[in-house]
């Protein structure tokens, strides 16, 4: 930690640890801030107080550690009461304190900088700020929406809280978060002395006399009709299934009706009301301490020390090939991508290129950054190049003979790869790597399309596989960015596997005769991105087909009865009769005009006529929650995935399962075990043996067993 007294009586001081990897800003805020407030009040002749934020010295944790373990809202309002508390204290030292920004902000960071007489940054090209919380299921907290309010007005504050999105420091002028900007660190010293000489006196705005918010108060013609369509803009968003958006609306119309101090009282209120609620928590156990779990390497061999990728081979550069080598090269590592045709290895450079250019218009880096990443990227149609990787990552077709072969070629011209991994979201790694000079080494590493976006990646066990594979493989999907999930080896693994279940079953409910409209609605109000219909054209029906029918014949099993699996009979009338394979072709249970949104296509509700007695969407919803937290339980069973973290994280990040429910496992632990049994028995009388409940689950159940853990 910094903290000095200059000769000008000025302290200077930053919250950062000796430690780089380290801050204070986390559970330890409010106690490490509280120290030097003591500190500060102690100092004689003091002038002011420069707070320096620097890179890499805030990382804006939240304080979740304390704020989850409350279960009861007495002693959770006044503990964030008394962080409430220190903050003010920071505003009555009675002299100028300034907030030097020198790095991107977020989280308590920004309240902390809000609570600060003064604004000014460095502009460096790259930095930033963002409310991230609401979006996360909780608040900035520490009076910020308060204070927020009424340094840039209610507009302004709604937009950023509510819509959570990164603004630079031009924008941050604009609506006047930061005062002013400077070219350099040393520049941003020396204002902010002069800042703090010019203003000896300076007090918050709100502890004036006749303070008035900027551009207007919630009564103001302007902010009353605003505030006014909100919540039917926030209910649309969320369908009710996010309260955070909610209680900032509250938080801010109700906050601007009163003076500061009961404004920050009222924010408390509304903040422990958030914390009370069930999605609140479950959001907080997933986005906070099951994702920092994997990424801690629960689920990683502790025995094989940490180990590092330098150089990489693709093999594809095709939609996942081009996605996989972009990453990469962003996090560092060399790649040779490599493709059957210079052809196709030119247009796999042209979409990273394209990658590239649009991070570049949005800020996200810079030119030159833009030409070192893709200067690590080298094409070519020649296996040869890729002798010298110790990392390859097979990315072809989904055809188990095609990658056979491309695995083969591919081990011709590499000397002693240390892992060898197949992008596959259905095939067997144990199947693939009968192919391979070297099953130990050989593992599957799922990704998720577009690659560049989606943060989870499926890492699949053959039997084979060495405790080095996983381990190497695990350390190269947190080296690029990912977030990894390991399961043990089983045609369409975890994600894919339970996934289906989300479309089988909006199919399931089109044979039934409910409307296709209704089905995509009550997806939609399930919390899920798109409706199932829509994810069947984005993934393609065809490609259910070849999984079913792949499967079929590998396993040597009879085609499942119209009663077990009624999804069977929409396939094949959508390929067979109504020639609609999916969205590549234009063309499913959407149409898709060029000028125009797509809509429902109109033969489905000819073909599958409406039922005179069509299902309610909170019956639909509920098919949908049961039939993939179902077939979860089962892969627990089957020890598919072996960890409840793993299902529930790869449950949300690979497939967009509902974060407010916590996960696939979170969902039936929430639900309650026996009920939740009790429930898939009815489901499975009036459906289908698709919803019978996992024998786990009966003896879970038996031996008093209240969650999976």
């Amino acid at each position: 930690m910094m903290y000095k007294k200059n000769k000008d009586n000025i302290v200077i001081f930053s919250l950062e640890h000796e430690n780089k990897k380290e801050n204070l800003l986390g559970q330890n805020f409010a106690k490490s801030l509280l120290e030097i407030i003591i500190k500060l009040e102690k100092e004689s002749e003091l002038k002011g107080v420069i707070i320096l934020f620097t890179n890499n010295s805030f990382l804006s944790k939240y304080d979740v550690d304390s704020l989850i373990k409350f279960d009861k809202p007495d002693p959770c309002y006044e503990y964030i009461e008394s962080q409430n508390a220190i903050l003010r204290r920071i505003e009555k030292i009675n002299v100028p304190v300034i907030a030097a920004i020198d790095g991107s902000i977020s989280g308590l960071t920004i309240g902390l900088a809000l609570a600060c007489n003064y604004r000014i940054s460095t502009h460096k090209k790259g930095l930033g700020f963002e409310f991230a919380e609401v979006k996360n299921g909780i608040l900035p907290g520490y009076g910020s929406i308060a204070r927020l309010t009424r340094i840039i007005g209610i507009e302004k504050s709604l937009d950023l809280l509510l819509n959570s999105y990164r603004f630079n420091v031009n924008e941050a002028i604009d609506f006047g978060f930061l005062d002013e900007f400077v070219s350099s660190k040393e520049d941003l010293i020396k204002r902010s002395t002069q800042w703090i000489k010019s203003n000896p006196n300076a007090l918050q705005p709100w502890d004036l006399e006749n303070f008035e918010f900027p551009h207007g108060g919630a009564h103001s013609s302007k902010n009353a009709a605003l505030v006014s369509v909100y919540p039917a803009m926030i209910r649309k968003k969320t369908r009710g299934n996010f309260p955070a958006p909610e209680t900032t609306l509250n938080i801010v119309v109700e906050g601007s009706l009163v003076d500061f101090e009961t404004a920050t009282r009222i924010e408390s209120r509304f903040y422990t009301q958030l914390l009370m609620h069930k999605s609140t928590k479950n959001i907080i156990s997933a986005n906070w301490f099951q994702l920092k779990k994997i990424k801690a390497g629960a689920s990683r061999p502790s025995s094989v020390p940490e180990t590092s990728t330098q150089k990489i081979g693709v093999l594809g550069a095709g939609l996942m090939g081009h996605g996989i080598a972009y990453v990469s090269a962003k996090a560092g590592i060399d790649v040779v991508m490599v493709d059957i045709s210079k052809s196709s290895v030119d247009k796999g450079l042209y979409r990273i290129n394209n990658i590239l250019q649009s991070e570049v218009k949005k800020q996200s880096i810079s030119e030159k950054t833009s030409k070192e990443i893709i200067g690590r990227v080298t094409g070519t149609n020649e296996y040869s190049k890729l002798n010298g990787c110790d990392f390859i990552i097979e990315a072809v077709f989904e055809d188990q003979k095609l990658k056979g072969s491309v695995t083969v070629e591919a081990e011709k011209n590499i000397l002693n790869p240390k892992v060898f991994a197949s992008n596959t979201s259905t095939i067997p790694i144990t199947n693939l790597a009968e192919k391979s000079n070297n099953p130990e080494k050989f593992i599957g590493v799922h990704f998720f399309s577009p690659v560049n976006r989606m943060k989870l990646v499926e890492i699949i066990k053959g039997k084979k596989t060495s405790k080095h594979t996983l381990a190497k493989a695990f350390d190269f999907a947190i080296k690029i960015g990912k977030i990894p999930i390991v399961v043990n080896d089983s045609r369409g693994f975890y994600t894919t596997r339970v996934f289906q279940r989300y479309a089988q079953e909006g199919m399931s409910l089109l044979i039934e005769g409910n409307h296709p409209v209704d089905i995509e609605s009550a997806g939609k109000a399930a919390g899920f991105p798109v409706g199932p219909l829509a994810v069947i054209d984005e993934i393609s029906i065809q490609l259910l087909a070849d999984i079913r029918d792949q499967s079929i014949k590998e396993l040597n099993i009879e085609t499942e009865s119209k009663s077990d699996a009624p999804w069977n009979e929409v396939i094949d009338f959508m390929l067979d009769d109504a020639k609609r394979p999916g969205r590549a072709h234009e063309k499913g249970f959407y149409e898709y005009p060029k000028n125009s949104e797509k809509y429902i296509w109109s033969g489905l509700a000819k073909r599958f006529q409406s039922s005179q007695k069509p299902m309610s969407q909170k019956e639909m919803v509920e098919r949908f929650y049961f039939s993939q937290s179902i077939e979860a339980v089962r892969c627990l069973e089957e020890k598919v995935i072996e960890s409840d973290v793993d299902a529930n994280i790869g449950s949300i990040h690979g497939w967009g399962f509902p974060l407010f429910t916590g996960g696939v496992i979170q969902f039936a632990n929430n639900y309650g075990l026996k009920k939740f049994r009790d429930k898939a028995n009815q489901l499975c009388k009036a459906y289908g043996k698709r919803f019978s409940p996992p024998q786990l689950l009966e003896s879970m159940i038996k031996n008093g067993e209240k969650s999976f853990k």
